[in-house]
């Protein structure tokens, strides 16, 4: 082979491996101190209530009087109640039911909101115009105000909390979702759908739903935040869980009358309550820089 003929040879491209978009992800997220620290806090958190048998050795509802209105010790770490029940076993269940009944009342509102706002911006007219104005009805209730009414037509029960917060929250979904859609519906590849024949369903499902998860899932992680505080509230008013059962909106509300003299009652599950809230809000906003293209370069 001459030498002209050997410049001539084109080499093979080197082949240029590109990381995926969930392992960027992931280098993204390790590198954002504020969703790291809420995501090990919230990780602890929820792995407590979910051990907590193990973690734990007593009952949190069996009476014991010979250990009434115990000081925090290392036997009891949170103290007692009147009724000798540790409050650091009840703190630990109490989890496991504000955490269950945050999260499905988070699905509710999801959801629900999702296709809500899936409907009223696709079809827009009178459709939009007939389920904004209801989502504007229902905004202008503040959310535990419009808890308190539901969860008193439907009785006071866990169950209908769980409705209560989970409807109170359609509105915020509904109405960012529908913002969403009506961008989303006017893209090229919505048209190539619809001209190759996609029903609407499909259209709005397989194809719209995709491109406009992310916001929902920015919403529901800082919804969650607010589903435990709403819970908590109307445990503690006597609409939700119902005495002996570990619910941390039910021991603050044990505790509420000896909060002079035996604070730890109170004190120590409405701390568990505050530092979740952080650990979800703290999560939440990570996500929304990480989701948001106009705050990833930031």
């Amino acid at each position: 082979m001459s030498v002209a003929e050997q410049a001539t040879v084109v080499l093979p491209a080197a082949r240029v491996v590109r990381p995926g978009r969930r392992w960027l992800f992931v280098q993204r997220f390790v590198r954002h101190p504020g969703a790291v620290i809420g995501f090990v806090l919230l990780l602890i958190l929820s792995s407590s209530a979910v051990f907590a048998d193990r973690i734990s050795l007593f009952d949190p509802t069996k009476p014991d009087y010979n250990a009434r209105l115990v000081a925090p010790s290392l036997a009891h770490p949170f103290g007692t109640d009147e009724l000798g029940r540790d409050v650091f076993t009840r703190v630990l269940f109490g989890g496991r039911i504000s955490l269950r009944v945050g999260l499905v009342s988070v699905m509710i509102g999801a959801i629900a909101g999702t296709v809500i706002g899936l409907a009223s911006g696709f079809y827009r007219g009178w459709v939009d115009e007939l389920i904004m104005r209801l989502m504007d009805m229902l905004m202008a209730l503040p959310g535990i105000l419009l808890s308190l009414t539901i969860v008193f037509a439907l009785g006071p029960s866990l169950f209908n909390v769980m409705i209560a917060v989970g409807v109170a929250s359609i509105p915020e979904y509904a109405r960012v979702v529908r913002a969403s859609v009506l961008s989303a519906r006017e893209q090229v590849y919505v048209e190539a759908a619809r001209a190759s024949g996609v029903t609407d369903r499909g259209i709005m499902f397989r194809h719209i739903l995709p491109n406009v998860f992310a916001p929902i899932i920015v919403i529901a992680t800082l919804g969650l935040a607010g589903a435990i505080l709403s819970v908590a509230a109307l445990s503690f008013l006597g609409l939700g869980a119902a005495p002996p059962t570990p619910e941390w909106g039910v021991i603050i509300a044990d505790g509420r009358s000896r909060l002079r003299t035996e604070w730890w009652i109170s004190t120590f599950p409405g701390l568990v309550i505050a530092l979740t809230v952080l650990a979800i809000n703290l999560l939440g906003d990570g996500l929304r820089d990480l989701l948001d293209p106009r705050l990833r370069g930031r």
